[in-house]
């Protein structure tokens, strides 16, 4: 972003920040309001990131400038605390001296094997963010230009991996056992499921499985909760009778997920449920939710392993 002249004739030059290879990188679309989204490179803990920063005065102008660096900054915002930003990552290259210039400009830079230990996340009250940002200094303002990086992490997969099973009962009126196949899932893996009835004796009229996400931010007494419903569908209508078995499959790479995040950089946590909802005919509610792991993985192999583990789950009932 550009700043006025001194005189109100109009910035003198603009920035731009064009990356290497940014064509051929994946882009990842992210969420920044309502109803808008945008897309940024995608990058990975570890890896490079270079380009160059282009200066272009424009026609008939001089810049005089004190100094242009780059900046790689990671840092997170709480969107209640707009004026802190907190930043885990600052790195700076000092691109040019103090000079004159009266034609466009362009500087290379590379920050090598950058350290990216989160993950990049937009969530409801907070955002952690990675960009490039480059800065010409004058005697008067700064010209600065801003460009976002997306950042993914990948996991190794967890070596115990215990199926879920849990009870949910009303003395006398209702009993039933659910058990899904795993409680750590990977970001494109699918959930399998059964729910057992062993006693009925109220009359339910539908049943419905949900995943929530629970953000938390900032530290107690200054903690903030929020929790939104990722996906909600009907698993059952009607009644069911003592010995049923409702089967659940549910597959997760539809839906926009984050890996869990715990206590990140002590600023926020992301948590996933998944919400079992039973409904009478009264439309009183009996649920019981349960704590899931979400991770990401970089295995087309292994996600074709989860479709055979969710088989062997049914297969195995």
């Amino acid at each position: 972003m550009a700043l006025a002249s001194l005189f109100g004739f109009g910035p003198v030059a603009d920035v731009n920040i064009i990356l290497s290879g940014e064509d051929e990188r994946q882009q990842v679309e992210y969420r920044v309001g309502k109803d808008k989204r945008e897309k940024a490179p995608l990058y990975f803990d570890g890896e490079s990131i270079a380009g160059k920063v282009v200066v272009r005065v424009h026609e008939g102008k001089q810049l005089e400038h004190y100094g242009i660096k780059v900046q790689f900054i990671g840092c997170i915002e709480m969107f209640y605390d707009r004026g802190n930003h907190y930043e885990f990552v600052s790195l700076v290259q000092e691109l040019a001296a103090p000079a004159e210039l009266t034609t466009t400009a362009m500087y290379n830079f590379e920050f090598k094997n950058v350290e990216k230990q989160y993950e990049s996340y937009q969530g409801i009250n907070v955002k952690l963010r990675y960009f490039i940002q480059a800065t010409v200094s004058k005697r008067v303002g700064v010209i600065t230009q801003a460009k976002d990086l997306w950042v993914y992490s990948y996991r190794i997969p967890p070596e115990v991996n215990s199926s879920i099973r849990m009870e949910v009962g009303i003395e006398d009126c209702l009993h039933i056992e659910f058990e899904y196949n795993k409680s750590k899932y990977h970001l494109k893996d699918v959930i399998v499921g059964k729910i057992y009835f062993l006693l009925v004796r109220i009359k339910i009229k539908h049943m419905e499985l949900s995943i929530i996400r629970r953000e938390t931010t900032g530290a107690a007494p200054n903690q903030y909760n929020e929790s939104e419903t990722i996906t909600k569908f009907e698993i059952m209508d009607g009644a069911p009778v003592r010995g049923e078995t409702i089967p659940i499959r549910l597959f997760l790479g539809g839906f926009d997920l984050t890996p869990t995040y715990r206590d990140v950089n002590k600023k926020f946590s992301t948590r996933y449920y998944l919400n079992l909802v039973l409904i009478d005919e009264e439309n009183r509610r009996y649920f019981k939710q349960q704590e899931i792991t979400l991770y990401r993985k970089n295995s087309k192999e292994e996600d074709a392993a989860a479709e055979n583990d969710a088989e062997t789950f049914v297969n195995n009932d």
